[in-house]
């Protein structure tokens, strides 16, 4: 017995060291280990023994089997690297052949429509402002004549941070981009014309209504400022924008503490397959709020009332974007779903000017 399994070891491990494929190792083990295998054979005459005979031969039996076992694995992945090896070497990649391939990437509907109304206002003489996200609550709500019961400063409307101790200001997500108009009206002097466009948050989520959304708010601070000057501004930026003659425009008395008077602005619009589209008047649409820069607004910034004037107007980015190219859900501009964005995006070509189309 003694003299058979070294035998029988020393031909499964020279087939093995000399198998040439992976077909060859398999076939080895079902001869070594499968059900009628060599080995497994052995292993079941153990049963049959005596208890001298198993002590003596159940230690070699399945040494054999672990010597055999360890021998098919070892040469089994010398193999695999071997057949990597030559795949690696067959397969090779000229890095100096050029690449037929379009861009994956896209510009995305908001980035673009921000560019579109830069390229409008600044042909009106409008700079682009920008300011921080993170704000105090003087410069978000008391600078714009927001009264401390107002319900913009509630908790459910607003991000504000933990305060800290010792009495430090009050921080939060800034709910519009009108600090920018009071840190501009702080830091520099009049005449100002600017537009502050970029990321604005509140606790709000639907189909209309994200917690971070993109707006644009314009500010023009001058002497002998009038309504006058503020619907032909708005007029002129929504033809421009849109690409539409047959804009027209409804002003409506409202209220926002921060001017005076206050007015919300709707455009008229025509349906046409069963869809809204700007332009015509068969019907009446919100788009967004203005009015005449409230004087205690214009004095929490330094400046007289009685010398300067000005008017203010903010809209949702998002809302252009989906009434100019065709969106229904807000909340599919920030799922990140790559089908959206190739369907929707622009390309990196496609930058707006007045003389080609501020349109894509």
């Amino acid at each position: 017995m003694t003299t058979d399994l070294d035998q029988l070891r020393a031909d499964l491990l020279g087939a093995i060291e000399a198998a040439a494929g992976l077909d060859a190792v398999e076939a080895l083990r079902v001869r070594a280990l499968g059900k009628a295998g060599a080995i497994t054979g052995l292993l079941k005459t153990l049963g049959g023994m005596s208890p001298e005979e198993r002590q003596v031969q159940g230690p070699r039996i399945h040494g054999l089997r672990e010597a055999v076992t360890a021998a098919l694995a070892g040469r089994k992945e010398a193999l695999e690297r071997q057949a990597l090896d030559a795949r690696l070497a067959s397969e090779t990649l000229d890095m100096t052949l050029p690449v037929d391939a379009a861009a994956p990437g896209s510009v995305h509907p908001v980035s673009q429509v921000m560019d579109e109304l830069a390229e409008i206002f600044a042909d009106l003489g409008f700079a682009v402002a920008t300011g921080p996200e993170i704000e105090d609550d003087w410069h978000n709500f008391t600078a714009l004549n927001i009264p401390e019961s107002h319900p913009a400063r509630a908790m459910h409307d607003t991000f504000y941070f933990p305060e800290e101790e010792g009495g430090a200001r009050k921080m939060l997500l800034r709910t519009h981009t009108s600090p920018v108009q009071i840190r501009t009206m702080v830091t520099q002097k009049p005449p100002i014309r600017i537009i502050a466009p970029g990321r604005t948050y509140r606790s709000d989520s639907d189909a209309t209504h994200t917690p971070m959304f993109h707006q644009v708010e314009g500010l023009v601070i001058d002497k002998g400022i009038t309504l006058g000057h503020l619907k032909w501004t708005l007029e002129t930026f929504l033809k421009a924008f849109f690409e539409r003659d047959d804009i027209v425009l409804r002003l409506r008395p409202s209220y926002f503490p921060f001017t005076e008077p206050s007015a919300e602005v709707d455009v008229g619009y025509t349906v046409q397959n069963g869809k809204r589209v700007i332009g015509g008047s068969d019907g009446w649409m919100e788009v967004l709020g203005s009015g005449m820069v409230h004087p205690k607004v214009i004095a929490a910034c330094g400046l007289d009332p009685e010398e300067w004037q000005g008017f203010a107007f903010g809209c949702g980015i998002d809302r252009l974007a989906m009434l100019k190219y065709g969106m229904d859900d807000l909340r599919a501009f920030f799922d990140g779903d790559i089908r959206w964005l190739r369907h929707y995006g622009f390309s990196a070509l496609d930058v707006p000017t007045l003389s080609g189309g501020v349109g894509a």
